[in-house]
């Protein structure tokens, strides 16, 4: 018997096949639905970041708390647990160390903002760390003391190793010699070498400080990079952050010398005012936080957000030149 033919009336014919999916983009859809989600998490996770780095940039140490003024210290303790707490906080934080991450959070992609703090963070505490150890705790033909000594060696390490060793266990060693230098401190005999409050030391300090400002104050008037390409809107926030990054450490350590340095600021009670104008402009670039680092023109409607921020680190340098002169008479 002969098959019916599909044509005649009465014929069995398959049920109809499900339409084929739509494409839009020449995509599955499934593809373009992980896509569209993909792409709507990028604003979510930056506004996530953005609020997250606004926590992150305030360190919660008060040197008053720590410190009480009016009770006793021993000369050089205030300045090395101050450095010890600035690099312990970029440790700790909720993503730690981020130069030597996944490129996602490294300092290329994403997160890149905090990874480009941290490195202008880790450039003032090694240049504060090594006059600690080379002048304000070291006079003419005296030996170095033996934690700051490693601890300037750990602090040098590649901040974008992440093993062998990692940059973190570097920068941990480096806290843990800062701690074993304030112990020693307190030990009897000291077995740790105390700073010596001399101002020609301190104008070591000053002149390292003022050096680092004015390098930030240049690399935020850039309009080529090192590699002499034009400045491009996804580089400029590299710059703004690197800056705020040595501010960050400068704005607390220069709290810590004011302390340290008492007497001096005392008997010159310019000093002391000095202190407080730099004191005011580095905390301000600290925590500066857009949402996005702008680079509009001077006459432009945009903010040039670059600019901004070295309004604070110009008016911080002068005044760090002005004590650096007044530390000379």
């Amino acid at each position: 018997m002969s098959s019916p033919d599909p044509a005649e009336p009465g014929a069995a014919t398959a049920p109809p096949s499900a339409p084929a999916p739509k494409r839009r983009f020449g995509l599955p859809v499934r593809i373009e639905i992980v896509a569209l989600v993909l792409v709507l998490m990028v604003p979510v996770i930056s506004i996530g970041l953005h609020f997250g780095q606004i926590r992150h940039d305030r360190l919660d140490y008060d040197i008053d708390q720590v410190f009480p003024p009016g009770k006793p210290f021993v000369p050089g303790e205030i300045y090395a647990t101050t450095m010890a707490e600035i690099m312990d906080h970029e440790l700790k934080g909720t993503f730690g160390w981020r130069p030597n991450d996944f490129f996602l959070w490294g300092p290329t992609l994403m997160a890149d903002n905090n990874a480009n703090r941290q490195i202008g963070i880790l450039v003032a505490l090694r240049e504060t760390c090594r006059v600690f150890k080379d002048h304000l705790t070291k006079i003419s033909s005296n030996e170095y003391d033996p934690n700051l000594l490693l601890a300037d060696s750990d602090f040098r390490n590649d901040p974008y190793r992440w093993m062998l060793p990692a940059a973190e266990t570097k920068y941990r060693s480096g806290v843990a010699h800062l701690r074993d230098y304030v112990a020693g401190l307190h030990t009897n005999p000291p077995t740790s070498r105390e700073l010596n409050q001399r101002n020609v030391e301190l104008m070591r300090l000053m002149q390292a400080w003022s050096d680092m400002l004015g390098d930030a104050h240049a690399n935020l008037y850039r309009t080529r990079t090192d590699a002499g390409a034009p400045m491009r809107p996804w580089t400029v926030d590299n710059y703004f952050y690197e800056a705020q990054g040595n501010a960050h450490v400068i704005y607390y350590m220069m709290k810590a010398v004011k302390r340290e340095y008492y007497i001096a600021l005392r008997t010159k009670p310019v000093l002391a005012t000095l202190f407080d104008e730099a004191i005011d402009p580095l905390g301000q670039a600290a925590v500066m936080k857009p949402l996005i680092v702008l680079d509009g023109s001077p006459s432009g409607v945009f903010a040039n957000h670059r600019h901004n921020l070295d309004a604070y680190i110009s008016e911080a340098r002068q005044k760090i030149y002005s004590i650096r002169e007044e530390l000379e008479r």
